[in-house]
This record gives structure tokens, C-alpha cells and sequence, in this order.
């Protein structure tokens, strides 16, 4: 595990619950009624891992939906913590969460225990970057995407192409929703059913200029579950060995401008074969995965810096009594929160930090070097 990994185990009740006693079949056997899954798909899925990057909106749903359907091992990665915007769509937290200030990793793992409580989730309150998506996504079968900036989509990307690893986009803005499988060359698939083009095919390279995010263009609630409801429903059918069964288009709705049918306006894009000049999955040039020109996000809109540069152990109790005379200062033992206004930062357990108040990465790392240490 890299340094800036804070790693919470799964944890299992030490009394005896409800949950303990509901027998598989009977938890899922509407599941199994379903003839695209069956007894023999439940299985399929008692057996598999999958890793969630981010447990935002999407992620935060689709992760509920893969334990809800029996899903035997979520890793759940996510370097934010929740807060109450977060509530009107973010369905595995609640007001105390965001009271808390809760890692959304760690919130997420303990409300799936709630309803869940036969399957294994670990939770990783991190920042994917190239030091440590080796260790957090090599045990997975398969990955979903419910992250918030391309940076780390272009990532997942080249470590998926790099180890024929299948991983399935997500995106929702405002009142849209998209999603695209990807097969990436390289991976052992059926004769019927070759590799599809990966996320550097269709878009070599990042938006350049301003993105719309959810805090400049809002975002409804019903298009975030109607991406997450497509990647997972995907996710199942690769997952109960069913491959040839998946979606081979990036498919993108519009839920509330109307379209020419049924009052919906929806889009897609062939994604069925890889481009051959492709820098990634034609030529193998891994520029994200190996770090290069890696920048410092800015994330979701939020007028907030991440600073990611620093990998060390921080003493929660120690920092507060530094911090107390020149801010506001609480504590928990996953992250502390040291408020002066304008701005407020909050601090991992592994050094890395969230500075709220500004854009400006200058001014983040001054604020930072100024109370935490360069």
C-alpha cells in the first residue's frame, strides 16, 4: 500500500445480526428468478471484486446496487469526505455523516454493513494516483469509474489497457447521464467477442478549457442513478460471464430536454473496435499511469485545491493543540479539519490535504506549508 493510502478493513458485526441469518438464496432469489443471472450467476457474483473509484453520487449508488446484488468483494476508493450539498444525491450518507465530516470511503463501507452484511468492503480513503492503483486495483475483476475529473479516468484507463483489466465509464451533469464499456486489448475474452475501443480512442486527450461540474451546472439526482443503474446493470453481465452481452457504444441521455421519442433525448457513438493509432491501447504509451506531468486537482468545482505532494503520518491530537490558538480545529481518527477563514483545510491521515476557499494552488500550498509543514 502506497503512503498516501489510508486503508479501513471491512469489519463485520461481533454480535450476532439479522443479516446473518437471511439464507443467499432467499436474500436474492428474485435475482435468481432472472434468467439473464440464474443460481449459477449468484454465484459468479459471491466470487467477484470489484473496484469503485469514487464514492460520490455515482459511485456512492452503484456501490449500493452491486451489494444489494450480492457482489462478494467491494473495494471502495475515494479521497473526499462528505458534506450536506452531498445529500440530495448521494444515497449511502446521511445528515450525521455530513456532520461528521466523514471519509465517503469509510461511510459508504459502514451503511452497505447495514444492509449487507454477508459481503466484504474495504474501504480506502486515497487519492488513485500511479504510486499506489497497482496495489488498490490489481485484486479487482473488474472496475467502475465514478470520478470527478478526467485526470484520473485517463489513469484507470492506462492501467487497465496495461493489464487487460475491463472497466466500465460513468459520467452524470446536470440533467445527463452517460456510460461506455470498455474491453481493453489484451484481455482474455471469447472468440465472439473482441477487445472495444478505450477512453483514449475516443477522446486522446482531455477536455482542455473550463468543464461544467456539479457545482457550476447543478446536478439532479435521477441522472445519477440512471448512470449508475446502466454501469452496474453492465458490470452484472461481464461479472455472470456474459461478455458478448455488453453494451458496445458510449451512450449518453439527456433526461430533461425532450427528445424526438418518448420524451427522452439519447446519443451513441460506436466503441466497438480499439483505433489502431491509438497512444494507448495501439501504441502502448502509458503517459498517465507512469505520472508524467501529473498536475495538482482542483476538485469538482468545489473552489477547492488538493494537495497530494506530502506522504507522512500526522499526529491528529499533536496538530490540533498546534492549530488550536490560529483557527477553529476538530478531529476524528481518519481526518482533522482546521478552520480560518477564508479558508478551511482538511487533513488526511497520510499528510495529503483538501484546502476549501480558493483555486489557486499557490495559495493552497502556501496555506498548507504555513500550518501543516512543507
Amino acid at each position: 500500500m502506497s503512503a498516501n493510502s489510508h486503508h479501513v478493513h471491512a469489519v463485520h458485526p461481533t454480535s450476532p445480526t439479522v443479516g446473518a441469518t437471511i439464507p443467499a438464496d432467499e436474500r436474492y432469489s428474485r435475482q435468481i428468478l432472472f434468467a439473464g443471472i440464474g443460481a449459477t450467476g449468484q454465484q459468479r457474483l459471491a466470487a467477484a471484486h470489484v473496484a469503485i473509484v469514487g464514492c460520490g453520487a455515482t459511485g456512492a449508488a452503484a456501490a449500493a446496487l452491486l451489494a444489494r446484488a450480492g457482489v462478494g468483494t467491494l473495494t471502495l476508493i475515494d479521497r473526499d469526505f462528505v458534506e450536506p450539498s452531498n445529500l440530495q444525491r448521494q444515497v449511502l450518507f446521511d445528515e450525521q455523516d455530513a456532520a461528521d465530516a466523514l471519509p465517503k470511503a469509510e461511510a459508504a463501507r459502514r451503511k452497505i454493513a447495514t444492509f449487507n452484511a454477508d459481503i466484504t468492503v474495504h474501504a480506502h480513503v486515497s487519492d488513485l494516483v500511479p504510486g499506489n492503483i497497482h496495489a488498490l486495483l490489481q485484486p479487482a475483476d473488474l472496475v467502475l469509474d465514478a470520478t470527478d475529473n478526467f485526470e484520473t479516468r485517463y489513469l484507470i484507463n492506462d492501467y487497465a489497457v496495461a493489464h487487460g483489466l475491463p472497466w466500465i465509464y460513468a459520467a452524470a451533469i446536470g440533467g445527463y447521464a452517460a456510460t461506455m464499456n470498455v474491453l481493453p486489448v489484451g484481455m482474455a475474452l471469447p472468440a465472439d467477442c473482441g477487445p472495444t475501443a478505450c477512453l483514449a480512442c475516443l477522446f486522446p486527450k482531455p477536455p482542455s478549457g473550463p468543464v461544467e461540474t456539479c457545482d457550476t451546472a447543478g446536478i439532479l439526482a435521477t441522472a445519477v442513478n440512471l448512470a449508475a443503474s446502466l454501469q452496474v446493470t453492465e458490470a452484472l453481465k461481464y461479472l455472470t460471464g456474459q461478455p458478448h452481452l455488453l453494451r458496445r457504444t458510449l451512450v449518453s441521455f439527456d433526461l430533461w430536454t425532450p427528445g424526438e421519442r418518448a420524451g427522452l433525448e439519447r446519443s451513441e457513438i460506436r466503441t466497438g473496435t480499439p483505433d489502431p493509432a491509438c497512444a494507448v491501447c495501439g501504441q502502448r504509451q502509458f503517459t498517465h499511469l507512469t505520472g508524467e506531468l501529473r498536475p495538482h486537482i482542483t476538485l469538482c468545482g468545489r473552489n477547492s485545491v488538493q494537495i497530494h505532494e506530502h506522504h507522512r503520518p500526522v499526529d491528529f491530537a499533536a496538530m490540533q493543540q498546534r492549530l488550536a490558538a490560529h483557527g477553529s480545529v476538530r478531529f476524528n481518527d481518519l481526518l482533522l479539519r482546521f478552520e480560518r477563514p477564508p479558508l478551511t483545510l482538511t487533513l488526511f491521515s497520510d499528510g495529503r490535504a483538501i484546502i476549501q476557499g480558493t483555486t489557486d494552488v499557490a495559495v493552497a500550498r502556501t496555506f498548507y506549508a504555513r500550518f501543516i509543514g512543507s
